[in-house]
């Protein structure tokens, strides 16, 4: 659950109190159909963006602070569910697709890619050390030192971007 009613910064906030929800979701172009989020996800979400407190969203929406807190929590963990279905779609689609299991050095890690890479014809335009760097940053805690600590999925699109994903 989402409990943050600090005090929002001026800075963030100002103009605030003179913006509609509907105009940032319409600015935003968001559209419920097609969206994961319901209409009042998102427009929890654009106040909570343009700073306002969740005291002062649920004194605009007419509700609780603790129900403004629920909607946001819900929503936050839709986006995150959705991030992780593109990421899920990305990989399927991916022509190089590496599994790294949990206890393999991460030095070791840049062959298993390239190895993959040469066998279907896609460039890697990362040296080993950035391979190794990119897949620590992306890794998150699955990753400590040089020891891969849970199984990661690295993927590389057609034109050599690459993906980091836990399980």
């Amino acid at each position: 659950m989402v409990v943050d009613d600090g005090p929002a910064d001026a800075g963030d906030a100002e103009g605030a109190d003179d913006v509609e929800a509907a105009a940032l979701l319409e600015r935003a172009g968001f559209d419920a159909d097609e969206s994961v989020l319901t209409d009042r996800q998102a427009e929890v979400l654009a106040l909570r963006e343009r700073g306002l407190r969740q005291s002062d969203i649920a004194d605009r929406l007419g509700t609780s602070r603790a129900n403004v807190s629920s909607v946001e929590a819900s929503a936050r963990d839709n986006v995150e569910r959705a991030r992780e279905t593109v990421a899920f779609a990305e990989a399927l689609s991916a022509p190089v697709r590496v599994e790294i299991e949990g206890g393999t050095d991460l030095y070791d890690a840049p062959k298993h890619v390239y190895d993959a890479c040469d066998e279907a014809g896609v460039k890697v335009n990362q040296t080993a050390p950035d391979l190794m760097k990119t897949i620590g940053d992306r890794a998150g805690d699955a990753v400590h030192g040089r020891e891969v600590r849970s199984r990661l999925f690295v993927t590389v699109d057609a034109n050599g971007q690459i993906r980091v994903r836990q399980p």
